[in-house]
């Protein structure tokens, strides 16, 4: 398989389970909830092993016109009572921060109107009373050994740890090639500014390498929310693979497009995967000119790489407009700004070690 297509199959759902993983941001919290090391997850788990059903209902103050509360509990939350408690019929039904268990052996009965793609009766009850209310319900299956999240329209199939841990660890696997194409791709860009030689095409190259790794590092969160405790590992991982990209393709941004690089950085956020496969449709989009066109930066990401303070830069960048009149102006242009000749020679030294360490292949 090639690296588009390994890179592909991420974003292509290929099942309903993978559909269902591409939720959206505030099913997150649901997921976190539910998350290895919660209290909550434990007893599901034992529930699991012990090969038990249950319905459960996380109480958000509109269920109580649909269901019929049973025995009155009202005491703490331990995975050991939620397990004993599961030997009933009927839902279980938790307070909303899912501390206290309200009732036990109650019965749901939300509208049959409902559509529902379930056939079980208590996973019909679960999705119909997660669509009526907006509450968050777990349905166990003794028999197909599953556990299903439901909130609103929502739907999602736990996975063991194991799992989720083998599919993340393959996912970084991506994100590190990723990752040294995206070194290769800037350290080339960083080489072309300092010669004066960049096209919109070597910009795009880099911001497309910037928006997958963005993509990928989505992906990967999600199972670090999945794993809970379990994933640090993972997030160290992560946290290595991305460190300063956001504020190296912020300057990047600001460096050829000024006070608009917010303008394209929505535009970037908006791009799907397929269409950013393409380096082609980023120039079309954000620069809205011809791919091969010479351009240049106005050296805000290169000059932040050497020793020059913030100040001389800026007057830099005020005076000169582009890295490119930058590093063609005159040592009278230069001293007006450094004022004095140390402070230009520092600069042009600084330079130097900058085109030299890159001509190397050095990373800066």
């Amino acid at each position: 398989m090639d690296e588009k297509s390994e890179i592909s199959e991420l974003f292509i759902p290929q099942t309903e389970q993978e559909k269902t993983a591409l939720v959206e941001k505030d099913f997150m919290d649901v997921l976190k909830m539910v998350a290895p090391g919660t209290s909550i997850r434990a007893a599901l788990d034992d529930l699991l092993r012990a090969e038990m059903g249950a319905l459960i209902v996380i109480d958000n103050g509109n269920i109580s016109s649909i269901y019929q509360k049973g025995f009155s509990i009202h005491s703490k939350f331990t995975a050991q009572k939620l397990t004993e408690l599961a030997k009933m019929d009927g839902a279980i039904i938790l307070s909303i921060n899912t501390k206290k268990i309200l009732y036990a052996n109650s019965f749901l009965f939300p509208s049959p109107e409902i559509s529902t793609k379930e056939t079980g009766t208590r996973h019909k009850a679960a999705e119909r009373t997660a669509k009526q209310t907006g509450a968050i319900v777990i349905a166990i299956s003794e028999r197909k050994k599953k556990i299903t999240v439901y909130q609103g329209d929502k739907k999602y199939e736990l996975q063991e740890s194991s799992e989720v841990l083998r599919r993340a660890a393959e996912t970084l696997q991506i994100l590190e090639k990723q990752r040294e194409g995206f070194t290769e791709a800037i350290n080339n860009l960083n080489l072309l500014e300092l010669q004066r030689m960049v096209t919109i095409k070597d910009v795009c190259g880099v911001i497309q390498k910037f928006e997958i790794i963005k993509k990928i590092s989505d992906i990967v969160k999600r199972y670090l929310i999945e794993l809970g405790k379990e994933g640090a590992i993972v997030s160290l991982r992560l946290k290595d693979l991305t460190k300063g990209l956001d504020k190296e393709e912020e300057l990047l941004l600001k460096d050829y497009f000024g006070q608009n690089y917010l303008y394209s950085e929505k535009i970037l956020e908006k791009m799907d995967f397929d269409f950013l496969l393409d380096p082609l449709n980023i120039s079309r989009m954000i620069f809205e000119e011809l791919h091969d066109k010479q351009v240049s930066p106005k050296g805000l990401r290169i000059l932040s790489k050497t020793n020059i303070l913030d100040r001389y830069i800026s007057s830099l960048i005020s005076n000169f407009q582009f890295l490119d009149k930058i590093l063609l102006a005159s040592d009278e242009d230069l001293l007006k700004i450094f004022q004095n000749e140390g402070m230009l020679s520092f600069f042009k030294e600084e330079i130097y070690s900058l085109r030299e360490k890159l001509l190397i292949g050095k990373r800066i």
